[in-house]
């Protein structure tokens, strides 16, 4: 099993944006699994009322799969680790297709991702997977591309203050 360290050791992701609690199961270059804890005390939640229902604590689609392509990124990024993203390698997501997203995750579930490499062409991967909230799918993953490029090429942020 790789935690927290592992990830730091890896990904360039902080708080809040850390968003995989722990692999339960790599197979490089083929699968891996990992596990996210959804807790109340997520800034999504910062702002949500006391009177608020239960649909109001929806975990957000977009951060569940960004939870799932934590897991693909430490599938890829294991034996050449960065957290650094403006030195070396940097995963960029190239895309993604037929997501769905099939129940809410809610504050105290733990979302299982299921990530499967599916192909990889040079420094381009493609992956497909699922996220399951016990015996119960949360999300599919048809396709999602990601790519590596050289920090070096990418383009500098403009200094702040000055447009480009």
């Amino acid at each position: 099993m790789y935690g927290t360290h592992a990830f730091k050791q890896m990904l360039p992701h902080r708080y809040p944006m850390l968003l995989v609690d722990r692999i339960t199961e790599l197979v490089p270059g083929e699968r891996a699994r990992g596990l996210k804890a959804v807790t109340v005390n997520e800034p999504w939640y910062a702002h949500v009322p006391d009177d608020a229902g239960p649909e109001d604590y929806h975990y957000p689609s977009p951060i569940l799969l960004e939870s799932w392509c934590h897991v693909a990124g430490y599938l890829v990024g294991r034996d050449s680790p960065n957290p650094d993203v403006l030195t070396g390698q940097a995963m960029l997501l190239g895309g993604v297709a037929d997501i769905e997203f099939l129940r809410p995750v809610l504050p105290g579930d733990v979302v299982e991702h299921r990530v499967t490499l599916s192909r990889v062409v040079g420094e381009t991967f493609v992956f497909e997977g699922d996220s399951t909230v016990g015996d119960e799918p949360a999300m599919t993953v048809g396709r999602l591309v990601m790519t590596m490029r050289p920090a070096s090429e990418l383009p500098q942020a403009a200094p702040s203050g000055r447009p480009d």
